[in-house]
C-alpha cells in the first residue's frame, strides 16, 4: 500500500470515450486512456484491504492490490507480470469485462471504487507498446497431444496454458478465423480484432497449431480426434439461442442477434458474407433482450444508420442504485447504461411480445403488452397493449445451452439438468474418457472472464491427467 491516505485525497477518475457524434461514424475502438499521472493516482487509491473483496469479485483471481500499488510506484513491467500470472488476455477483460471486481471493491460502499479495469487495460497496453510481451516457449516437450475444439476465450486460454506446459496443442475452429465469440460476437468498436491477432501470433510461436474451417462433428469426424489425441477439450461455447414462439415469428426481418452481429464483424474484417445481408439502415429496429448482446446490437444498428432503435426487456426495471447493505460485495442488480445506450436508444422494461405483425411476409411491427411480476411469474396487464414499429427485430434473449447436434451427439457425452455438457470444476472431465469440457459449453452462458478462468483450470486438470501432476496455476 504505497499511499495510505490515497483514497481520502484522490477522487475516482475513469477513462473517457470519444464523443458520440464522432464515434458512431466508424467501427473502431473509442476509449480515451488516462494519462500516466492519473493512472498512478488511481493506483494510489487502493486501500490494500485486510480482506481484499476485489479478489472474490474477480473470477480469474487477479492480484489486484499488488498491481494497483505497482502502477502507483511506476513499476509497470512488474505490474504486467502480476497481471499475466492470473490472466492470459487482460487486453480483452480490460475492455469488455463488466468489472465485478469494482463492484466488490471496499470503496464501492461509497460509490467510488478503484478504477481496476482501467488500470488493467493500461498495464497490458503498455506491455505491448514496450515490447515486453513475448512468446513463452516451453523448455521441454511432453510428446502428448491435445485437441481443443473451439477458439473462444476458454479454448484459447486452455490451449495457451497447455502449450506452455510442453504439450502439442491443436485448436480446431469451424469459422475462417480464430477467436470464437471474441472474433465474431463482440463488435470491433468494443474489441479491436488486431488485439486477438497479436495474441494468436504469440500462441503460434509457443507451439499452438490452429486449424480453421474445421467443424468437428460436421466436416471432421469426432473419431479422428479420439484416435489421434491423448486428450480432447470441448470449448465450443453455448450457441443455441433462446427463441420465442409468438405468432408471426417466421416473418422476414426477425433475426437472432448473433446472426446480425457476426455478419457485421465479417464485413468490418473484409471476410466474405454468403448469407443475405441483415441491415438496420433506415429501419425501425427493436432489440428484444436487455443484456450485453442486446447492447451490442444497439451500437451496431446505430452505426448502420437505423431510423430508430428500441430495446425491450420482459424483466422489471432495476433500481437506479443498489442497496449496499444487501448486495455488497456481490454483483448488484441495478440499471446499467452502456456506451451503446448513450448513442441513441429508447429502453422499455416489463414488456412482453405478443405477436410479430407484418404484410407480404415482412415484419412491420410488434404487438406488445406490459407485464406485472409476482412470485417469479409475468402476467400481462389488461389494457396495456401497444404496438411498436419494427422493420428489423433482433432476438437477444441469451443462449440456452450448447448445440447438441453434430459434435456432442457424435461423442455421446452426458448433459446436466440445464442441457450443458456435464463436468465438474475440479477435473473438468466429461462422461467420456479423456474428453474434457470448459467455458460456456460446460457452465452455460456467462462472462468472458469466467470462460478464461475455466480454460485455465481445465488446462491444469488436463495437464495432471496427462503427466500425473501439474505445475500450472488454477
Amino acid at each position: 500500500m504505497g499511499k495510505p491516505t490515497g483514497f481520502l485525497e484522490i477522487a475516482r477518475k475513469e477513462r473517457g470515450y470519444a464523443h458520440v457524434a464522432q464515434r458512431i461514424t466508424h467501427y473502431n475502438e473509442f476509449i480515451v486512456p488516462l494519462e500516466e499521472d492519473d493512472l498512478k493516482n488511481q493506483g494510489a487509491r487502493c486501500m490494500d484491504c485486510g480482506i481484499p473483496f476485489c479478489h472474490n469479485g474477480c473470477p480469474v483471481s487477479n492480484v489486484i492490490p499488488d498491481f494497483n500499488d505497482l502502477v502507483y510506484r511506476g513499476r509497470w513491467r512488474q505490474a504486467l507480470e502480476v497481471l499475466h500470472a492470473t490472466n492470459n488476455f487482460p487486453e480483452v477483460t480490460g475492455r469488455i469485462c463488466p468489472a465485478p471486481c469494482e463492484a466488490a471493491c471496499t470503496l464501492n460502499l461509497t460509490d467510488q471504487p478503484v478504477t481496476i479495469r482501467t488500470l488493467e487495460c493500461a498495464i497490458i497496453d503498455r506491455g505491448w507498446a514496450e515490447g515486453w510481451i513475448v512468446p513463452q516457449i516451453p523448455t521441454h516437450r511432453t510428446g502428448r497431444r491435445v485437441a481443443v475444439v473451439g477458439s473462444g476465450p476458454a479454448g484459447l486460454a486452455c490451449a495457451q496454458q497447455l502449450a506452455r506446459a510442453g504439450h502439442f496443442v491443436v485448436v480446431f475452429e469451424k469459422n475462417p478465423r480464430i477467436g470464437g465469440l471474441l472474433r465474431y460476437g463482440i463488435p470491433d468498436f468494443k474489441l479491436d480484432k488486431r488485439l486477438l491477432d497479436r495474441r494468436i501470433a504469440q500462441m503460434r510461436a509457443e507451439g499452438v497449431e490452429f486449424r480453421t474451417n474445421s467443424p468437428v462433428g460436421a466436416g471432421l469426424p469426432v473419431q479422428h480426434l479420439l484416435a489421434r489425441y491423448d486428450a480432447i477439450v470441448l470449448a465450443g461455447g453455448s450457441e443455441q439461442p433462446r427463441d420465442m414462439s409468438a405468432e408471426g415469428r417466421t416473418l422476414d426481418g426477425v433475426h437472432f442477434a448473433m446472426d446480425f452481429l457476426s455478419q457485421q464483424n465479417r464485413i468490418v474484417s473484409d471476410q466474405p458474407v454468403t448469407a443475405r445481408r441483415i441491415t438496420a439502415q433506415h429501419k425501425h429496429v427493436v432489440v428484444i433482450g436487455g443484456g450485453d448482446t442486446g447492447s451490442d446490437c444497439i451500437g451496431t444498428a446505430v452505426r448502420q444508420s437505423a431510423a430508430s432503435v428500441t430495446q425491450i426487456e420482459i424483466m422489471p426495471r432495476p433500481p437506479e442504485k443498489e442497496n449496499k447493505e444487501k448486495t455488497w460485495p456481490d454483483w448488484p442488480g441495478k440499471v446499467r447504461t452502456s456506451t451503446s445506450h448513450e448513442e441513441g436508444c429508447r429502453r422499455e422494461w416489463g414488456v412482453t411480445t405478443k405477436a410479430f405483425l407484418g404484410e407480404n411476409g415482412m415484419v412491420q411491427a410488434l404487438a406488445c403488452a406490459r407485464v406485472h411480476w409476482e412470485g417469479g411469474t409475468a402476467t400481462p396487464i389488461p389494457g396495456s397493449d401497444f404496438v411498436l414499429p419494427a422493420d428489423l427485430v433482433l432476438l437477444a434473449m441469451g443462449f440456452v445451452h450448447p448445440v447438441h447436434t453434430g459434435l456432442l451427439a457424435d461423442l455421446g457425452v452426458a448433459f446436466d439438468a440445464r442441457r450443458n455438457v456435464r463436468a465438474d470444476t475440479l477435473t473438468y472431465q466429461t462422461s467420456i474418457p479423456k474428453v474434457f469440457a470448459a467455458g460456456d459449453m460446460r457452465r452455460g452462458q456467462s462472462l468472458v472472464v469466467w470462460a478464461l478462468r475455466e480454460g485455465r483450470q481445465c488446462a491444469h486438470a488436463v495437464d495432471a491427467f496427462l503427466v500425473g501432476r501439474s505445475l500450472l496455476p488454477r
